[in-house]
């Protein structure tokens, strides 16, 4: 077998093409990558250096000049160099005039500088066209080829020819551009990259304080009072037993959290009597991450099926059982047979195992390759109706938990209930909500407000009118 490399180029390459030039001033990890994507699409590619005879290591057919010489190579000049080093453009202002200045450039936080790099460079070298684009996509996700990675490159320029043979040249290399207007949206597409999980951070925080709430709840319960009261030591409940308990409670309480702003929403549209009123900035950016609200739900549901695996290797658990066989042997006698608790059990078992099923179902559903593959009806059905039932099947599981004992006063430790009461509290809530809602007369109104109907306005009220005679 032939040895390949990172500098060999691909078989697709059509050499009896006309080759269109780019020219990439920069020969960093990102340069050099962005470099060997272009030679293997078919491009020629001339690198700009400020010492051209020093740079190594780039990819086998790339030319390398000084900065003019480069720049006299190519219309289109990407500029794969920091903010910083922008200063030595300043001495090839006439070679880069008319040219199409491409700014590869981010920055280590957000709003660093008072204007965006693009609209920088726009300054120094105001006879180029300055286009934004490239700055989301990483030298690994060009080296691997993008089926890895994102694909999507955000795009915007002043000059809309400018922009659109950038565009051209991003769907060469096989990625996606997205046209986000002029050049005054380059400092959103800047900050864009370092965000870190923008979505991900409400469902994190929640997370996090269900956990310590929960945890903490349970040690007081289950840790402290036996302690007080009983001098008795339980602390080897804090590696699995009370984390067993919190799993399940916080992705209880996660699930119903994703459902309750869209039961929240639609009690808005039937009180403002229209659509087309924003819902509060709050209530937006709840129903924005859902999806990772979700997500983060079953993970922790995946972690109480992991911990309830292990419950029967456990020592506590294999030191009860042996105690209690021998402390029934030596007393003569066996516990009678209840039907009542063996059906409260396997329900129990029951409606935890489809909860969990349904749950993963969401899950796989809500990932784009799945959901890109079903119609917006289809998606619907299982985020919406199927998500409904997971929320039922759930929340049943966590009352058969209890079963005779729930809401006893036996189970009261000062005062304080079961953690998995308060973890029903939020999802009979939604549920007793949604229900309401699904109600024929109710339901009925609410529909046609989504269809447009507005309670103040007679003339929607006749529109509607209208369309039923019709």
């Amino acid at each position: 077998m032939e040895k390949t490399g990172a500098d060999a180029l691909p078989l697709t390459v059509n050499s009896t093409e006309k080759q269109e030039t780019i020219c990439i001033f920069g020969t960093g990890d990102f340069g050099k990558s962005l470099g060997f994507k272009m030679l293997q699409c078919g491009y020629s590619v001339v690198f700009g250096s400020r010492n051209p005879q020093m740079s190594s290591l780039l990819p086998r057919g790339a030319e390398v000049l000084n900065y003019s010489e480069a720049a006299s190579k190519s219309d289109i000049i990407i500029l794969a160099m920091h903010r910083e080093h922008y200063d030595c453009l300043t001495e090839l202002v006439d070679p880069l005039n008319g040219k199409i200045l491409v700014d590869v450039s981010n920055n280590r936080k957000i709003n660093q500088y008072p204007e965006s790099n693009a609209e920088y460079l726009a300054q120094l070298v105001p006879g180029a066209h300055v286009v934004k684009a490239f700055n989301t996509i990483s030298a690994w996700a060009l080296q691997s080829g993008t089926l890895d990675a994102s694909r999507q490159v955000f795009v915007c320029g002043n000059d809309s020819k400018a922009k659109h043979r950038v565009m051209d040249v991003a769907r060469t290399l096989g990625l996606t551009p997205l046209d986000q207007g002029s050049l005054v949206a380059a400092n959103e597409i800047e900050n864009y990259p370092l965000q870190l999980f923008p979505m991900w951070r409400l469902p994190f925080y929640l997370s996090s304080v269900l956990c310590v709430f929960f945890f903490v709840y349970c040690v007081i319960r289950e840790v402290i009072y036996p302690y007080v009261n009983e001098k008795t030591d339980t602390t080897f409940r804090l590696a699995i037993s009370i984390p067993n308990r919190v799993f399940p409670i916080t992705a209880l309480v996660l699930l119903a959290l994703v459902y309750l702003p869209g039961v929240l929403a639609a009690i808005l549209q039937l009180y403002r009597g229209t659509k087309y009123r924003r819902f509060p900035n709050w209530l937006d950016r709840w129903m924005l991450c859902r999806k990772q609200l979700g997500l983060v739900a079953l993970g922790f549901a995946f972690l109480h099926v992991i911990y309830t695996l292990v419950i029967p290797i456990r020592y506590y658990v294999r030191w009860r059982l042996r105690n209690g066989t021998v402390t029934q042997a030596l007393a003569n006698r066996d516990n009678p047979f209840s039907t009542s608790t063996a059906w409260l059990n396997d329900s129990y078992l029951a409606l935890g195992i489809l909860g969990f099923f349904l749950f993963l179902l969401l899950g796989i559903t809500s990932l784009p390759s799945v959901s890109n593959t079903v119609n917006w009806r289809e998606f619907r059905f299982v985020q919406s109706k199927l998500g409904y039932l997971t929320l039922v099947l759930c929340t049943a599981h966590t009352l058969m938990y209890g079963g005779k004992r729930f809401l006893s006063p036996g189970i009261l430790r000062w005062s304080l209930p079961s953690a998995y009461i308060l973890a029903l509290i939020i999802p009979c809530t939604v549920l007793v909500m949604k229900l309401i809602l699904i109600m024929p007369c109710i339901d009925r109104t609410l529909m046609h407000i989504r269809q447009g109907w507005e309670r103040s306005s007679q003339h929607s009220k006749s529109a509607m009118n209208g369309k039923s005679d019709i």
